[in-house]
């Protein structure tokens, strides 16, 4: 018998491993691991801190706030998160999200800028915790791959356009992406020709770094370098190079955002839309990793992860952080055998935070356009279009849809557009049900098939069967009623008209009342209307609204052949082939 006391205590354990993994992975942690965690660890601070500093300014904020997401995010995830190589950091996407949501609510009083940066933070935050605890994983899988392909691949193009002023020594110009990057084409000639120098040879050293040494730091070792080149050159004094100037040092402290009801109200659909694109992203990388790895991760504990990492990260003045892509590629290929590499690259966050800040003074602004534009080279998947393009082309034309709504009208109302897209497709598949007519598969007694795709199997004489390929429900059970109706009518109509409806676990009433019509019609037409394959739940509103004992419960059978082989024992068994419907 077992112990009450013991039971419980497993109980609680369970509960304890489910909401803090590091519980069940830490103790099992074994010594010959720390060799690759540390050198991963390592290798993934020499990444992070670069790419922090740039995805702040990217953001809009002060470059100290890249390094704060780093304090937050990586032991937040390292604590609650279930995968052991993807990296909770901020990435480059939900930064210029960032940017995109708080500059418009900030025109009319610039100085918010920052604090509505860190009430977005706190919100996403909100939504990512709340989502979790619901157990809300699932909606990331509505938005439809191709569309989110085209979408993250728009806003590559529209961050590398929006980074490459920065390379050649130009300001930001007027108007969307395109009209951003015909002003670059068009004032090529006006560039700093140093800071194009600077700018192009990063750029240069980190793609070549990453195809000749990839376990180098590359984003590190470029950083460095160009720190050195602008101290010791006076890149900054006499050839006009931007640099990012004086860091502040030391730990943040930790407050809340004075804002209002009505600007915590204006950030919420913003907020929405950047928890939605960051969740997509790092769910679709921590699943890649799994996979590869051969584990499973939890959905609902990564969005309860995320959150506490974002809450964290908004309480140091840090930025919205997720899966980052380029991060987690870089661990993983670094040799990282546990989330113990995260922690090493979070001291040495810490390190960097507490001392190194008065190294990044003469660090030029090129230098960090040229890891952003490095980063996100990863997000344009040309390949992924391409396979869209010659396997599906109207997935292609969707995902080219969401690109060009991103780099036309901007990037919020091209997520808007994404999210339309994906729910018009979900509709559209949904509306448009395929519905066989079923015969006998020859030799097979007990096996139907499509007709309609075979047409050498035997179909019933007097008996069409019909066979919903997915559940009937008000937006398309209408479709059934057309198929109905048109056997109906034909001359001769058949004798009797089979549903199968196997692939319903419930039905609405829509549909119920749509199924009530169909027995009028096809009483007042001579014909029997028989069912098979309900499940209980569909039997029960059945019997309950009186369509079973109208039909008469004879006439409902629990397997196909079952309905077939009694509709044969009344009426005699099929002579010849027909194809009459």
């Amino acid at each position: 018998m077992t112990n009450p006391l013991t039971a419980q205590s497993q109980s609680t354990q369970a509960r304890l491993w489910h909401f803090f993994p590091i519980l069940r992975w830490l103790p099992a942690y074994q010594s010959q691991w720390f060799r690759a965690d540390l050198y991963a660890g390592l290798t993934l601070w020499g990444m992070l801190v670069p790419e922090a500093i740039a995805y702040a300014g990217m953001a809009g904020a002060p470059p100290q706030a890249g390094l704060y997401t780093l304090l937050a995010s990586l032991a937040a995830y390292v604590v609650l998160g279930t995968s052991r190589q993807l990296v909770c950091a901020a990435t480059s996407s939900s930064s210029i999200m960032m940017a995109a949501v708080v500059a418009p609510l900030a025109l009319a009083a610039p100085h918010k800028y920052g604090v509505l940066l860190v009430a977005l933070v706190l919100l996403v935050g909100l939504f990512f915790l709340v989502c979790g605890l619901l157990r809300l994983g699932f909606v990331a899988s509505f938005m439809s791959k191709p569309v989110m392909t085209g979408f993250v691949c728009g806003l590559a193009i529209y961050i590398a356009v929006s980074q490459a002023g920065k390379i050649l020594g130009l300001p930001r110009g007027p108007g969307d992406t395109l009209q951003q990057a015909w002003h670059l084409l068009t004032h090529l000639q006006q560039g700093n020709w140093a800071t194009c120098a600077v700018g192009l040879g990063a750029l240069a050293l980190l793609f070549g770094l990453e195809r000749v040494a990839p376990r180098v730091p590359a984003a590190l070792l470029v950083m460095i370098l160009g720190i050195a080149a602008a101290s010791f050159c006076g890149l900054a004094g006499r050839c006009g190079v931007q640099v990012v100037g004086l860091i502040p040092g030391g730990l943040p402290g930790m407050s809340l955002p004075s804002v209002s009801a009505a600007e915590l109200l204006a950030l919420l659909p913003g907020a929405l839309g950047v928890t939605l694109v960051t969740f997509s992203q790092a769910l679709g990388t921590s699943q890649a990793f799994a996979a590869r790895h051969g584990y499973e991760i939890d959905t609902n504990q990564e969005l309860v992860a995320m959150g506490v990492a974002n809450l964290g990260s908004g309480l140091l003045g840090g930025l919205v952080n997720g899966g980052s892509m380029s991060s987690t590629a870089v661990n993983d290929r670094a040799g990282a055998q546990t989330q113990v590499s995260q922690i090493v690259a979070s001291g040495m966050a810490l390190v960097t935070v507490l001392a190194l800040m008065p190294l990044f003074h003469n660090l030029p602004e090129a230098v960090l356009g040229a890891v952003v534009i490095h980063a996100v080279a990863r997000l344009l998947k040309v390949g992924e279009l391409w396979r869209f393009y010659r396997w599906q082309r109207g997935e292609f034309w969707l995902a080219l849809v969401a690109l060009l709504g991103v780099l036309a009208i901007d990037i919020l109302p091209g997520l808007l557009l994404a999210v339309l897209l994906s729910l018009w497709r979900l509709i559209w598949r949904a509306s448009h049900l395929s519905i066989s007519l079923l015969g006998q598969v020859p030799g097979q007694m007990a096996v139907y098939g499509n007709l309609r795709h075979h047409p050498e199997y035997r179909p019933i004489e007097g008996l069409a069967i019909l066979r919903p390929a997915g559940p009937l429900f008000f937006a398309n059970a209408q479709q059934l009623r057309d198929e109905v109706q048109a056997l109906l009518h034909h001359q001769p109509p058949p004798a009797a008209i089979l549903l199968d409806l196997h692939a319903n676990p419930s039905l609405d009433l829509t549909t119920l009342d749509i199924l009530w019509g169909l027995l009028a019609e096809a009483r007042q037409a001579g014909v029997e209307l028989l069912f098979a394959e309900l499940a209980a739940p569909v039997r029960d509103l059945f019997s309950r609204s009186g369509l079973l004992a109208a039909v008469g419960e004879a006439r409902f059978f629990r397997t196909l052949d079952e309905a077939v082989q009694d509709y044969l024992g009344r009426h005699g068994p099929a002579a010849e082939v027909i194809d009459k419907y």
